[in-house]
């Protein structure tokens, strides 16, 4: 049950006597820059999501050593102990 191309050539004729020629080639590249611009959108829509789904591939990074040098003890604040 779908349009047949009889209905369809009765369609494009009401609409041409109701829109007219100019007003009609306005609408249907309206309606083809429409569609251009949804079919981008899915694309983009679908390279973010891939993109979101692939792990990243970062630099490894080195673990931090604790310094034990002279200079990372001179930055601590000395103890004192007081007799009581």
């Amino acid at each position: 049950m779908g349009i047949g191309m009889r209905e369809l050539l009765v369609i494009l004729v009401v609409a041409l006597l109701v829109f007219g020629t100019k007003k009609l080639k306005t609408i249907g590249s309206d309606l083809g820059g429409a569609v251009r611009g949804f079919k981008k959108a899915m694309e983009d829509g679908e390279n973010e999501t891939v993109a979101k789904n692939e792990p990243e591939k970062a630099a490894p990074v080195a673990p931090k050593i604790a310094d034990t040098s002279a200079a990372a003890a001179a930055s601590e604040p000395a103890k004192k102990e007081t007799v009581g």
